[in-house]
């Protein structure tokens, strides 16, 4: 299994992205995800289930009667936060209708509306498909390597 297929396994399908995007911007509570998403308890509570099994999500009770608990991002789930901008990116440039956005980012240190991108580590310059290449890694399993 690829680390694609493992990231897909812990959160393939769009209500756990939903709620992961809601967290980003500050949901913790059942009923707010509730109200937010309208999604049926059932599968709310199955997604956030699975989020807290796969540690993306930390369940904390903030009432004892009745009990009450809240949901934070983990370091394990703050790491999608990439992810989940360069996907709302992609939306942003081929499904907004012509409309243009409808979430802008705004970055707090220098209090501007931002466009992140994915670069390099190495030398800076923006990343695209066309000018990268694969090799397999050190965890590759034998019917990765091609």
């Amino acid at each position: 299994m690829d680390s694609i297929e493992r990231v897909l396994s812990q959160v393939g399908d769009a209500w756990t992205f939903l709620i992961l995007r809601e967290a980003f911007f500050g949901v913790r509570r059942f009923d707010q995800f509730q109200t937010t998403l309208a999604a049926a308890p059932n599968i709310l509570t199955d997604r956030l289930k699975k989020l807290v099994a796969n540690g993306l999500l930390q369940r904390h009770q903030y009432l004892e009667r009745p009990p009450r608990f809240e949901y934070g991002l983990t370091e394990k789930g703050v790491d999608l936060y990439p992810a989940i901008v360069l996907l709302m990116r992609w939306g942003d440039r081929w499904l907004d209708e012509d409309k243009g956005p409808p979430l802008l980012l705004m970055h707090r240190p220098c209090g501007k509306v931002s466009q992140p991108v994915l670069v390099c580590d190495q030398c800076a310059e923006p990343i695209n498909a066309r000018d990268m290449d694969w090799k397999p890694g050190p965890g590759a399993e034998p019917s990765v390597v091609r």
